[in-house]
């Protein structure tokens, strides 16, 4: 338990308040020098957001590997679109563009106050956002607003290669 609390970044006061038991009762569980109820492992379970079965599994590897063409991918039009972590971040979206040469892709715009971060590895990207245009090449970023219109070119003759980090606003 003490591992997932620390990959989520929070103190053992904060999951007492979310599973509404005292901090020292925490600590306890956390240690293994307590003896929790069912329905006390079920609402740690729920709010560290595993199953129960995981929660007292025993632990896993901390790594692990996921070898190219594992990770979900789709073609939007010629544009290959990659998402870059396996597990899902609440709130962001991390992909990896593939623009073949000439190519271009219309972005869906996102929910009011989105902002979107596109950075070109490799080739030259032009982004057009709310009617401005910016040319990106290998190693430039743009942030720009997410939730207005904009589209991705590779105006190129060879293959142009960027990330995009959407950080998406909570409706």
């Amino acid at each position: 338990m003490r591992h997932l609390r620390e990959a989520r970044g929070l103190t053992q006061a904060q999951l007492a308040r979310t599973v509404g038991i005292p901090r020292a009762t925490w600590a306890n569980v956390e240690s293994g020098a307590a003896n929790p109820t069912l329905a006390v492992l079920d609402r740690v379970a729920a709010a560290f957001q595993v199953s129960l079965e995981e929660l007292v599994a025993e632990p896993r590897a901390e790594a692990r590997h996921y070898p190219r063409g594992t990770l979900p991918e789709k073609l939007r039009g010629p544009v290959r679109v990659r998402k870059l972590l396996p597990d899902p971040i609440p709130g962001t979206d991390i992909d990896r563009f593939e623009l073949p040469p000439r190519s271009r892709m219309v972005g869906v715009p996102h929910t009011p106050g989105t902002r979107e971060y596109l950075t070109c590895e490799s080739g030259e990207i032009v982004l057009v956002a709310s009617g401005e245009r910016y040319s990106l090449g290998a190693g430039d970023v743009v942030v720009f607003r997410g939730d207005q219109r904009h589209s991705y070119d590779n105006p190129g003759a060879k293959v142009a290669v960027a990330y995009s980090i959407v950080l998406i606003a909570r409706a």
